[in-house]
């Protein structure tokens, strides 16, 4: 992998901020074809991965990812420079968009053009997802785990905690499930000890449920905000099967006397 210089990596960090239009979305691709494909600076596996631990992170994976990426190359100033450059310009070309809208907004020519700018980004974002599920999604079983993950949090309205949780202990098992004659590189990756692994659970479970603690009322047995959230998460999915089901709403449906 190439090392760039300071200044140079502070040039394209400018530019990336100046073009990174689509949300999150665009912005990870478009880092993807800057820094993996074009500049070389980071390795396609270092670049997933760290993809994948800024999703888990609270806060706007994109940025994290881009400070991520200034950290790995230039360590503290590089992480502050890319963090900075990626927002800062990106910041200013909304204010002006805002302004020129609130402004000039019901001019028909400049509706016309926000009416296009929307259609591009739309684009944009579509062939975001479509270069990163490409590189992300290697086999049919990732390509099983990301539909089932749509369709849990989109239909039913799962926790999103708990579809990670459940992604990864998938992705456990596979990796103990894999042998010699199945995979070429099963020499190469050592098993991940299963302490370690409920650490690491352990530890992002806690990040993402102690800021909910203040809200718990009632003594720590009871955990009233687990049996709210189960209530909540039982009615979704119940609404969301009396939408999707016909045949199910007609069984569930009481039966009346004529």
């Amino acid at each position: 992998m190439a090392h760039p210089s300071f200044g140079e990596a502070v040039r394209v960090w400018a530019q990336i901020g100046l073009m990174s239009f689509g949300g999150p979305a665009g912005q990870i691709a478009l880092m993807h074809r800057v820094l993996v494909e074009q500049k070389k600076w980071l390795d396609e596996g270092t670049y997933l991965l760290a993809l994948n631990f800024c999703t888990l992170l609270p806060g706007p994976e994109a940025m994290q990812l881009a400070t991520y990426a200034g950290w790995k190359m230039h360590g503290t100033r590089g992480g502050l420079a890319a963090g900075l450059l990626f927002v800062v310009p990106g910041a200013l070309v909304i204010l002006t968009l805002a302004a020129l809208y609130s402004s000039f907004g019901t001019v028909p020519v400049v509706a016309a053009v926000f009416t296009g700018i929307k259609a591009a980004v739309v684009a944009i974002v579509v062939e975001a997802l479509i270069r990163i599920a490409r590189r992300s999604l290697k086999g049919r079983t990732e390509w099983l785990i990301a539909l089932a993950s749509f369709l849990a949090i989109f239909i039913f309205n799962v926790p999103f905690p708990l579809i990670i949780l459940a992604a990864g202990l998938v992705g456990y098992w596979r990796l103990l499930s894999v042998t010699d004659a199945g995979a070429s590189r099963s020499a190469e990756v050592a098993p991940v000890p299963f302490t370690s692994t409920a650490q690491t659970m352990g530890i992002w479970l806690a990040v993402w449920l102690l800021p909910l603690w203040p809200l718990c009322s009632g003594s720590i047995t009871s955990l009233p905000i687990w049996r709210c959230s189960f209530r909540s998460w039982r009615s979704s999915r119940s609404a969301a099967l009396t939408r999707c089901s016909p045949t199910w709403r007609r069984r569930s449906s009481p039966v009346t006397a004529g």
